[in-house]
């Protein structure tokens, strides 16, 4: 085998490029399995220096059937590289690892690829390959029982590649038109109105607080009686969680009705919405 075959076969291997993969072979006097080993340190090493830089970039991918369905955020430096063939590749195939595993970030990150090397390996070469930071970033999973997943994503780069994206799990014994219907105009309302929980008593405590904390701080030089400004502090409270309860927000497809109505005029019995998540990049 020539030297040039030698490059090719490590190029292939490793994803390495034609320099580095030269210089490697350089060092290792030939020996393909040291080239790829003296490529996969160097790989560590210049993966370690790009993951103190901000990776506010990225794609959400989601993956699976409408009984269990998994997103997954992939961040990165720029919308360039979120754009770049190799990490779509990449992050399709690590969107259907992550369903089968559930979204376990541990089991992920140990699973092997195609090439048979793991998650984690494979995600420090793409890092050296492609010049920046790149990170795994939030996953979930939605699986329930007598339920049917609905989806949807908006800016969408490739396929199952976006910006944004929502998956809603509908509790149901049926399947029909309307409930289909629904569910992704649902899916759809909730890309658009960006609820925090299905219903206010959902809402974590401490986003509650926070808020009060707002509120409290608005009111403090507005010069208001103390009792007027607990009723103000009482009004403004419960509009934040009516706003961002899904049940309470008004139905984007028509503003007049809450979600809530939406869901008391299908026809299908015992219908409810059990589950949602959302994940937009630059949130």
């Amino acid at each position: 085998m020539n030297d040039i075959e030698k490059v090719k076969k490590l190029r292939q291997s490793t994803g390495a490029g034609f320099k580095d993969c030269n210089l490697a072979l350089k060092e290792a006097n030939g020996d393909l399995e040291k080239a790829s080993e003296i490529l996969r340190v160097k790989g560590i090493a210049k993966a370690s220096k790009k993951m103190s830089r901000d990776a506010k970039e990225g794609v959400i991918v989601i993956s699976g059937n409408d009984i269990k369905t998994s997103l997954i955020q992939i961040n990165c430096e720029t919308d360039f590289v979120a754009k770049n063939d190799n990490f779509i590749s990449f992050v399709k195939e690590l969107s259907e690892i992550n369903n089968d595993c559930s979204s376990d970030i541990n089991k992920l990150n140990i699973s092997s690829m195609k090439n048979g090397v793991s998650v984690k390996d494979n995600l420090v070469s793409l890092i050296a390959k492609i010049g920046e930071k790149i990170t795994i970033g939030k996953t979930i999973t939605i699986q329930n029982s007598n339920s049917q997943n609905f989806v949807y994503q908006h800016s969408i780069i490739q396929d199952n590649v976006s910006k944004l994206g929502v998956v809603v799990s509908l509790e149901t014994n049926e399947k029909n038109n309307e409930i289909d219907v629904f569910g992704k105009q649902l899916s759809m309302h909730i890309a658009a109105s960006n609820p925090i929980a299905i219903n206010s008593d959902e809402i974590k405590k401490e986003i509650i607080e926070k808020e009060q904390e707002l509120i409290a701080e608005e009111l403090k030089n507005s010069g208001k009686p103390e009792d007027i400004a607990k009723k103000i502090s009482f009004g403004k409270i419960n509009k934040f969680k009516e706003e961002n309860s899904l049940m309470t927000q008004d139905w984007v497809m028509e503003p007049k009705k809450k979600v809530k109505d939406i869901l008391s005029e299908i026809k299908t019995p015992n219908l409810k919405i059990k589950e949602f998540a959302r994940i937009k990049i630059g949130e």
